[in-house]
């Protein structure tokens, strides 16, 4: 690939992750609801993004080969956070914030987890796992309720680029 195009590539995965939650946060609070998305979905995508997010920074890889994760993580526990306040389940809150901090932790007490976690594609069987939860929510409950499509075509995109550019 050329390099002008990788770079056009990356800039514009890192500007779209940048705001792709937004839309479905937005929906969220717009509806004041949170019908239709599953919190299976989320916990499941954040778990494929911290471990990744760890690797990368426990190997000392380049800011710019992970950058878009920080940022899709934080816009990820405003949406949980907002799921869980709108379904009546804040008080999980806690409980999920030590599960992913003590999974944080624990990705790296030895090598060989963390790199069993990415030689085994953990993050990418994650992260698909975390669509067919949503898939399977919105296939039960018949319905889209908040659910964005904006957010889900940005995230086809970041794919995509992802793809080409590494």
């Amino acid at each position: 690939m050329a390099p002008a195009l990788l770079d056009v590539a990356n800039w514009s995965t890192w500007a779209v992750c940048a705001v792709m939650k937004v839309p479905q946060v937005a929906a969220v609070l717009a509806a004041r609801s949170a019908r239709g998305l599953s919190v299976g979905s989320l916990v499941l995508e954040l778990a494929g993004f911290l471990v990744f997010l760890k690797y990368q920074i426990y190997y000392g890889y380049p800011l710019q080969t992970y950058l878009e994760y920080p940022i899709l993580i934080a816009q990820d526990v405003v949406l949980f956070l907002f799921i869980l306040h709108f379904s009546g389940n804040m008080k999980q809150a806690l409980l999920y914030t030590v599960i992913f901090l003590g999974g944080w932790y624990m990705l790296t007490l030895q090598k060989w987890i963390i790199d069993l976690a990415m030689a085994s594609n953990l993050c990418t069987l994650i992260s698909a796992a975390s669509k067919f939860a949503q898939l399977r929510c919105l296939w039960q409950t018949k319905e889209s309720g908040q659910v964005s499509a904006l957010t889900w075509s940005m995230s086809a995109y970041t794919c995509a680029s992802k793809l080409l550019a590494t």
